[in-house]
């Protein structure tokens, strides 16, 4: 039993990390139905950024996320501008795979020649430490990184629904003719939300690179895993992507305590077939436009 709520502590925690890295992709394709494959990179991105920051200038990681996220979301803004907004909006879906697949592999090239190709790590004093609490270790590391993620994506939820910018998210998402009637500007809620999608990721790829090594090429794991949670969450739907994470978190983590940590991985793609065979819109999805 002990063994078990432990693989529990360890599955929510990473969940939670998932949880922030997909809900830029789901965001993404709420507003402008683009499927981001370039969000795995910009997780490696935000990590090498915080990497930098950390060696060169002794920033600690979750403090560089200050000055990650606005760099990051600067950089979406200008992808989006000069990649996406020219795509005619009857192909988005399609040639929006073609596009940011290879925005991804010029960023990739550019930190292979900035950083080579050898695995990086953060490493701050705190990287190993962890406590006991009744009886169970967490590691401080998780402990923050989920604590970042709870905070991030309760301020994402709450511009959503607080927020004039997030009303017009919303409208946009969930019918952009009415929403564009109304006044809203499509093409600038698509920048902005373009730019918000991949500072999440990058916020998230500074504690990612604290606790998993990565270097240029990692990003093609995580984007197999951001577009899994996000398809079965619920193509467009934020609490689907949530709960979808969390899923996927714990169903690895107890995989890898009970059968083998090579399996573990094999668990989200188990998990994704067994759900989209009785709910193919996924968990929170619906036939019709994506909510988020």
């Amino acid at each position: 039993m002990r063994l078990f709520v432990q693989s529990l502590i360890l599955g929510l925690l990473a969940g939670g990390v998932y949880a922030l890295m997909a809900s830029g992709l789901t965001l993404a394709f709420g507003i402008m139905r683009v499927i981001n494959v370039a969000q795995g990179v910009m997780v490696i991105l935000g990590a090498y950024l915080s990497y930098s920051l950390f060696t060169r200038f002794h920033v600690d990681p979750f403090l560089s996320i200050l000055i990650v996220i606005p760099v990051v979301f600067a950089i979406g803004v200008v992808l989006q501008l000069v990649f996406i907004r020219p795509l005619r909006a009857d192909e988005r879906e399609e040639l929006s795979l073609l596009v940011t697949w290879a925005v991804a592999l010029g960023i990739e090239g550019l930190l292979a020649i900035a950083y080579t190709t050898t695995n990086r790590s953060t490493i701050p004093s705190y990287a190993q430490g962890s406590w006991t609490v009744f009886g169970y270790a967490i590691l401080q590391v998780q402990a923050y990184a989920f604590a970042l993620s709870v905070v991030l994506l309760g301020l994402l939820a709450l511009m959503l629904r607080r927020t004039k910018f997030g009303r017009a998210v919303r409208g946009t998402v969930q019918n952009p003719t009415a929403a564009a009637l109304l006044g809203v500007d499509e093409r600038n809620v698509a920048a902005i939300g373009f730019g918000i999608s991949v500072a999440t990721a990058a916020a998230a790829g500074a504690v990612y690179g604290i606790v998993t090594p990565f270097n240029p090429g990692s990003h093609y794991d995580l984007i197999s895993l951001l577009l899994t949670i996000i398809v079965l969450g619920g193509m467009g739907s934020l609490p689907g992507t949530i709960v979808a994470a969390l899923m996927l978190g714990l169903s690895e983590s107890l995989l890898a305590t009970y059968i083998s940590p090579v399996w573990a991985r094999f668990a989200v793609y188990i998990l994704l077939i067994t759900v989209l065979v009785v709910r193919p819109q996924g968990l929170f999805g619906t036939v019709e436009r994506g909510k988020l």
